[in-house]
This record gives structure tokens, sequence and C-alpha cells, in this order.
């Protein structure tokens, strides 16, 4: 990328010139903190639920499994949906650089409260990790993106495919070191060593500032003073009126874990409508950019539907493994967090050749739509829980399975994985109207959030008899098949919205 510079007066590119297998020096920088911050979050990860449903003789917090899921699925949904409020401080207030450094610092300062031995910080840590993944997680990708050269600058989709290869490390080794921690040692210390990899990737980070684009440093949409007020006094107003009546409810002794996660349920999939209606009753948009929107709510939906079954990984397989897996292999014994580690170690090993097939296939003309691509990301996802039933009903009668049917499973969610999220960060920067830039990045994700929030639903609903059973792997893994038949159908229509775009 030639250098330039912006207002900020830093320069969009290594002075030097250095690239990074072929991409822009500061590709090396982001891809080298997200590692590290995914560390943290995956390692977090793998002994969530499994913390949550630990009797309290084991250190534990003594959960049934289908609130554990629940309170996991909401969680993982709040991380995403605070990335849309994320993409718009860096639009209106700080710029997506300083934005990313301050949500690492937040995301630290809650993992280090998770590792504390007291209840309240465990909740407290939780949404500490949430503001800070909000903070960095859009502006992260979308600063990837500010590298190349224009939407269509081919080098694109490549390196998004390398900067979610470093997503996949971190995500490879944290269960590996910190779920090996979490479950033989001791929770908490587990929790603390996800708080120093978030620290290595802060830092990565800072030192490495200086190879990113000044695009990073830009305040596309600078808030006025007396913008700034009024949201400061509804924000206020809001957050008053949310402390008041919590703090009646628990007076009151009628306070439980439900009183958080139905509302927050209902705002994660209330928000995603609200987001897309304003922004398609939105003036300053043409036509094109109207057009290229409508298009991106089909693949909005689509992930949703993907994302809800894929985040179970963490919840609902994470526990079949505890309890229904055989955690032994080849006269190895290994924790059952262990198994959170194979999908990153699939794409790992996959991403290198699905971005040589993307390439190839462009260069012969025949390179599937990202229609086709969503498609068939959906149809593989709805495999894995047709795969889950089958894994369910061989352990039916308290059978231990062996780990071969985990290992296929996640295999099939990666294959689709790599059709679908990889390029969707990559058309979600090509398709957002210049207004909405970080913001469109946090609409992306809040696809994780609907999802999330959809799954949460159906496990409080449903309860323990319900949860994790083979009727109830059958019938997701059975919608998402529709869903990716449906988009395939209708492939034409969406690429006529998508204009210019491919």
């Amino acid at each position: 990328m030639a250098s330039t510079t912006l207002e900020s007066g830093v320069q969009s590119a290594s002075p030097s010139g250095k690239t990074f297998l072929g991409h822009p020096r500061g590709l090396a920088t982001l891809f080298m903190s997200e590692m590290w911050e995914r560390f943290s979050y995956y390692g977090m990860r793998a002994l969530l639920v499994l913390y949550m449903t630990a009797s309290v003789t084991e250190g534990g917090l003594g959960m049934k499994m289908a609130v554990a899921s629940a309170v996991y699925s909401v969680y993982t949904a709040m991380v995403y949906l605070l990335a849309l409020p994320g993409g718009w401080i860096a639009d209106r207030f700080l710029g997506a650089r300083k934005t990313v450094a301050l949500g690492g610092t937040i995301i630290m300062i809650g993992h280090f409260l998770l590792a504390l031995p007291v209840g309240v910080s465990f909740f407290a840590g939780l949404a500490f990790i949430a503001i800070g993944s909000g903070l960095l997680k859009a502006n992260i990708s979308t600063m990837v993106g500010h590298l190349y050269d224009g939407p269509n600058d081919p080098r694109r989709d490549g390196g998004f495919t390398i900067f979610y290869m470093g997503i996949n490390l971190g995500a490879f080794a944290a269960p590996l070191v910190i779920g090996t921690v979490g479950q033989e040692v001791d929770w908490h210390l587990g929790f603390a060593l996800a708080g120093v990899g978030m620290a290595l990737g802060l830092t990565q980070f800072l030192l490495g500032t200086r190879h990113l684009s000044a695009k990073s440093d830009v305040v596309t949409s600078p808030i006025s003073a007396a913008e700034k007020s009024a949201i400061l006094k509804k924000a206020a107003l809001w957050l008053a009126a949310a402390v008041v009546f919590y703090a009646v409810v628990a007076l009151t002794g009628h306070f439980t874990i439900n009183w958080a996660i139905w509302p927050l349920s209902i705002a994660g999939l209330a928000i995603p409508v609200f987001v897309f209606a304003k922004v398609k009753r939105d003036k300053d948009l043409d036509e094109t950019e109207q057009s290229r929107m409508s298009g991106y709510i089909w693949f909005f939906v689509a992930a949703a539907v993907f994302w809800m079954i894929y985040d179970q990984s963490g919840s609902t397989l994470n526990i079949f493994a505890e309890d229904n897996t055989a955690s032994t292999l080849f006269g190895f014994d290994f924790p059952s967090s262990w198994f959170q580690s194979l999908n990153p170690l699939y794409i790992m090993a996959l991403a290198p050749v699905f971005a040589w097939i993307w390439v190839a296939l462009s260069n012969r003309a025949k390179n599937p739509s990202t229609t086709a691509k969503f498609a068939f990301g959906l149809l593989m996802i709805g495999a894995s829980f047709i795969v889950m039933m089958l894994a369910m009903a061989a352990a039916s009668g308290g059978a231990k399975v062996t780990p071969l049917w985990l290992a296929m499973v996640y295999l099939i969610q990666t294959v689709g994985e790599l059709t679908l999220s990889p390029v969707g960060l990559s058309v979600t920067t090509k398709l957002a109207p210049a207004k909405y830039a970080s913001q469109m990045m946090g609409v992306w994700f809040l696809a994780v959030t609907a999802g999330d929030c959809v799954a949460a639903i159906f496990q409080l609903v449903l309860g323990d008899d319900v949860v994790g059973s083979t009727w109830y792997f059958a019938v997701q893994g059975g919608m998402a098949i529709l869903a990716g038949a449906a988009l395939f159908m209708y492939r034409r229509k969406v690429v006529r919205l998508m204009g210019d775009v491919h």
C-alpha cells in the first residue's frame, strides 16, 4: 500500500515499505494483537460453562446445564452486541486505533476480575470483557480493511484470511494451556492466564501502532457538543432506570438469573431489527448504498442461523465432551476442554487451502459468489448437528463415545466456517456505506448476537430435559440446512442487489 499522510500525520503503511506475506506490514501487528486477544477469550471460554456447571465442592458455581448454557449464550451475544456501540465510538469519538487500545485494557481488567475467587467479581469480569470486546472487535477488523487500496483490492480477501489465521492460532493454544490449568489445577488461575494473554496482545498493539494505516486514526463523523450532551443525558436516564428497576426486584427477593437472561436475549433480537430499519431509512444513503444494504440483510440472516449453532461449541458441545465423551485417545488422557482446540486446528490447516482455492477459481473466472459460499456454510453447519444427533444417540444410557465423533463435528463446522466467516468480514467492509464504516463491522457481529440470543431462549424454554438431546440437535440442524437451500435458490437476486461489489 502506498504511503500516504492524512490529517493525523500518521503514515498509512510502514515507512520502510516492508510487507508481511505480501501484504501491508500493519497486518502483522493486527495479526499478533488479535492472536493474543483470542488466546485470552477462547481460553476463558473453554472453562466458562464447565466452571459454571461444576459443583460447589469442585470449586464451581453448581448451575444446571440449561441455565449455564443460556448464561454462556447471552454472554457471547453481549460480546458481539457491544461491537456496535464500539464501532460508533470509533466513528464519532476516538477513531479505531484509540478505541482498540481502550478495549484491550478493559478486557485485561475483566479477565483478572474472573481470577478473583469472589462470586460478584465473576459476573463483573464477564461484563468488563463484554464491554472491552465490543470496543475492540469491530474496530480491529475495520483496521485490516484500512490497509488496502479500496474494496476491490485483489489482496483484500487473502488479508482477511491471514488475519483469521491469527485468531485461530490463539484459539488453538488457549484450551491447551488455559483449559489444562483451569481444569487440572485451579479455575481462577486459568482465568488469570487469560488476563496475561490479553496483556501481551495489548503490548503488541501499542508497539506496532506505527505500521497501521493513517485511516485508523480518523474520526470519520465527529460528534458535535450538542449531540454529545444529548446522548450522555439519555444514557444516564436509561442507566438510572435500569438500576432502580433491578434494585426493586432484588430488594423484594424476586431476582433470579432469568431477570438478566430474558431482557438481554430480547434486546439482542430487537436491536438488529432497529439498526437495519434506521440504516434503510437514512436519506443520506444513495440508491446504490441502499441496494447493497438490502443485499447485506440476506447475509446477516444466514450468518445468524450459522452462529446460533456454531457458538454452542463452548456450551452444549463442551458439556457433551465432559459428560458423554471419552477423554482418552490411543492411550493418552486429556482434559475435556482440549476439544475446543479442534476447530482452530482445522482452520489453520485448511484456511491456506481455501485461500488458494478462491484465488485459483477467481483466475479462471469460476469463483463462487459470496451468496453461494454462505449457502454452503449453512449446509455444513446444519450437517454438523445432524452428526451430533447421531453422537448423542450413541451416548444413550450413559455410554462414553469415542472422541472421533466430536472430531468429525468440528471438522464439518470448520469447512462451513471457512466459506462464511472470513468472507463475511470482507463483504461487510465492501458493502458498508461510507457513513457507517466502523459501525457496519459492528452490524456484522450483531448476527452472532441474534443467533446466540435465539440459542439462549431455546435453552431456557426447553430446560435440562431437552437441551443437548438428540431432538435438540436434529431440529436445529434441519433448520440450518433449509436456510442454506433457500439462500442458494435466491442467490442471483442477492448478487443483483450487491451491484458492482463481488
